[in-house]
């Protein structure tokens, strides 16, 4: 068995930081439980040189295995330990594009986009085929999208996206950014934002933009497609087709920065109530083998009533170790965990 040790990438936010070592155990976990068959073992804190590591024990790793490994959400550089060395492993992350697409924007209320990314890592690989992560297009749906930091990365990983959202401001603030971004980086691409009209009203709009790569590929018609609509996600099951996603990934409501509306009852700041009314929709735009992830804050979305939920909505839970592994403190207010489930 051989020797392993992760570098974790520094975290500007001081608060993140400060977790990252262990997110990254639980996430590696995970990855060991499903993606890297159990071959994984004596994942742990490491310093060498005085520098924090997550290290781990492996017989030798396949080209799978390294590509699983870099795309781990704060890795930073792979190594095998030899002695008192380390021996760098070069690493194949699935980015597509450059990484200012899931970092320049800021706003109050972001969600760290390293989180973001090991959830939607944690949720790929729980799904009933975790090799999909690396080897299909996959589609990613974020019902509670704002300011669409998943819509962000899962363009960085090449799958399509689509997010829905009630706030018309974070609609048309990402529709602004994300065409500035494609026009700064010179690519190739056809946006539109079209009205989205049922029974002849008005019930939300849809922008959505095809992207190529490289100017060769947009001309065959290889593109990554990213959507958002702007309306209430209750009324997601009639805008978008059933099983048409393959994961859906989100971040609850915290009932600090963002308040959430239930058809009409007003602002609210509990995610709960929205939230069983909303799971058995979503449930229904998610294949069969594919996976949901959801962020919360622990102070008004309790863990068990949320895993409750989900059951309900005839998901199966993800409930013991190592999904246990994730809450970790966000400021006074908030203390944020995850739940991930996957649909039979």
């Amino acid at each position: 068995m051989a020797t392993f040790a992760l570098l974790i990438l520094p975290a500007f936010n001081r608060v993140y930081g400060e977790s990252a070592i262990r997110l990254t155990l639980g996430e590696l976990a995970v990855f060991n439980r499903t993606a890297l068959g159990g071959r994984v073992g004596d994942i742990a804190e490491t310093r060498i040189g005085g520098v924090p590591y997550v290290t781990f024990e492996a017989g030798e790793l396949t080209e799978p295995d390294v590509r699983f490994l870099s795309n781990l959400s704060s890795m930073y550089a792979l190594f095998q330990r030899e002695g008192e060395l380390l021996r760098p492993i070069a690493v194949r992350p699935l980015d597509v594009f450059a990484s200012d697409l899931v970092t320049i924007l800021k706003y109050a209320g972001k969600t760290n986009e390293h989180f973001t990314r090991l959830l939607l890592n944690v949720t790929a690989v729980s799904a009933a085929r975790p090799a999909d992560m690396l080897e299909r297009k996959l589609s990613v749906l974020d019902p509670l999208c704002g300011r669409g930091t998943t819509l962000n990365q899962a363009l960085m990983y090449g799958y399509d996206a689509t997010g829905i959202d009630v706030d018309g401001k974070d609609f048309d603030a990402y529709s602004a950014f994300l065409r500035t971004w494609l026009k700064n980086h010179r690519l190739k691409h056809a946006a539109e934002t079209t009205p989205i009209r049922r029974e002849r009203a008005l019930v939300g709009r849809r922008f959505q933009v095809d992207i190529g790569r490289s100017k060769e590929r947009y001309k065959a018609g290889e593109v990554d497609r990213i959507a958002m609509i702007n309306a209430d996600t209750l009324r997601s099951r009639e805008l978008l087709r059933a099983r048409s996603f393959d994961l859906l990934v989100t971040d609850a409501p915290y009932g600090v920065q963002h308040g959430t509306r239930g058809g009409g009852e007003g602002l609210s700041r509990s995610p709960m109530a929205l939230l069983r009314r909303a799971v058995p929709l979503w449930r229904e735009l998610v294949r069969p083998g594919g996976a949901v992830g959801i962020s919360f804050n622990t102070y008004v979305a309790p863990r068990d009533e949320l895993a409750g939920v989900l059951a309900e909505s005839g998901l199966e839970v993800f409930d013991s170790e190592p999904y246990r592994g994730f809450e970790h403190r966000v400021d006074q207010a908030i203390t944020r965990d995850i739940l991930v489930a996957r649909v039979p």
